[in-house]
């Protein structure tokens, strides 16, 4: 076993133990870990994370999306409807700051592992439930989905084309965004405890996550009490603000204000608009929005992605390439930021998987660790919390834990 330096995190000294699994929970973990935190994956046997079940893609048999989402954290495999395996994690429990859960509402009560008895082990426990629908109301019972979300929170009727059917967002922004807001709600709860020695329930949800998404189109219909609907590529509220078709390619091009907007007119070589009854001001574009947007694709289908980026770039225009996942994933700009990073995993080898997006000055993050192997610190972390060798022998032999494969 390989012993991994002191991380100085800001979360160094947190201990987390992730019993969430598929993506929402596994994001928050995997972010705490990225600040220091030590954060133990706690899979439920058999299988594991449902994540490992993900065929495709695979690295030499490993399920790319769970590496992608897991790494930096520790695992073992324990069997909750056990008895001995119940007790181990209340054992654990004793030691935590954190436990997180992902499961619909009920689940680890039934097992009788709700925050009822969990806090009585550890009255300082931050217990973070991330669900569907959240933890009260008249839908708490009801299952979580990403897909469900974008529909229940409105996001799929503001995304797509105008006419369109509705459409899913490409990434599941309800899962990942309720990670986030876990990660978020955690260390608030952490700094209480500090300054307290109080845990507490942490409660958030998909719709909640797919929800806060839609601050301009709330802010419209609590305004006016009307639905906006899709606008494709451009803003809803300021114009020109989309995505333009450049001879080789797509362009992002942003008029987020009026001194924006004056100066793509002259760096399109049409200075005149500036004076155009239709579009001197943010109120006329967007009610013309169509005919500006048809004379702007005439003029920027004359010159390639490159040209115009230096252009508008030169003129102070916000402007950027609209990436396919190879480009962005390869741009000098994402590597520099250490936003993409190599890790060696004992099956599936060296793998690449995305960074930390937060940076700090003083208290750095790091990624020193792939994901799990289903197991793979079963007997490192029952060894931590006191087991002999011969107990945890033991728990293998009746299927308590698991240990990963050599």
């Amino acid at each position: 076993m390989t012993t991994k330096p002191k991380h100085t995190g800001p979360l160094a000294g947190m201990r987390v133990l992730e019993l969430a699994q598929i993506m929402a929970g596994p994001t928050c973990g995997m972010m705490l870990a990225d600040m220091g935190a030590d954060v133990i994956k706690v899979e439920k046997l058999p299988g594991g994370d449902d994540a490992r079940a993900y065929r495709e893609p695979r690295v030499n048999g490993v399920s790319a999306p769970f590496m992608i989402l897991n790494r930096n954290k520790r695992g073992i495999a324990l069997n909750l409807k056990h008895a001995e395996g119940r007790d181990i994690l209340l054992r654990m429990v004793k030691e935590a700051d954190v436990l997180t859960e992902n499961y619909r509402r009920g689940t680890l009560e039934k097992l009788g592992l709700g925050y009822d008895v969990l806090s009585k082990v550890n009255p300082g426990l931050i217990y973070c439930a991330v669900s569907g629908y959240g933890r009260d109301g008249p839908d708490a019972d009801k299952p979580g989905f990403d897909l469900i979300a974008q529909g229940f929170s409105g996001l799929m009727s503001i995304t797509g084309e105008p006419g369109g059917p509705p459409v899913k967002t490409g990434n599941s922004i309800a899962d990942t965004n309720a990670g986030i807001l876990a990660m978020a709600g955690i260390t608030a709860a952490y700094v209480h405890k500090l300054k307290t020695g109080e845990g507490q329930i942490v409660d958030t949800s998909l719709i909640e996550a797919a929800l806060q998404q839609t601050y301009w189109q709330a802010a419209i219909y609590f305004a006016t009490g009307e639905s906006a609907g899709p606008t494709g590529s451009a803003h809803l509220l300021t114009a020109p603000y989309q995505a333009f078709q450049a001879s080789d390619g797509w362009i992002n091009i942003g008029g987020a204000n009026q001194g924006n907007w004056e100066r793509i007119a002259v760096a399109l070589g049409r200075p005149e608009w500036c004076e155009d009854r239709r579009f001197r001001t943010n109120t006329d574009r967007m009610e013309n929005r169509e005919a500006l947007v048809s004379m702007m694709s005439e003029i920027v289908a004359t010159r390639s992605k490159a040209e115009w980026i230096a252009i508008l770039d030169a003129a102070g225009v916000p402007v950027g390439p609209v990436h396919t996942m190879a480009e962005a994933l390869t741009h000098p700009q994402t590597l520099a930021r250490g936003m993409v990073l190599e890790l060696e995993h004992p099956q599936a080898g060296t793998t690449k998987a995305l960074g930390c997006p937060i940076h700090f000055s003083k208290t750095a993050t790091r990624v020193d660790r792939p994901a799990p192997m289903l197991g793979e610190h079963s007997r490192e972390l029952l060894r931590e919390y006191g087991y002999s060798d011969g107990e945890i022998d033991g728990f293998v032999e009746a299927g308590v834990v698991e240990e990963a494969k050599a």
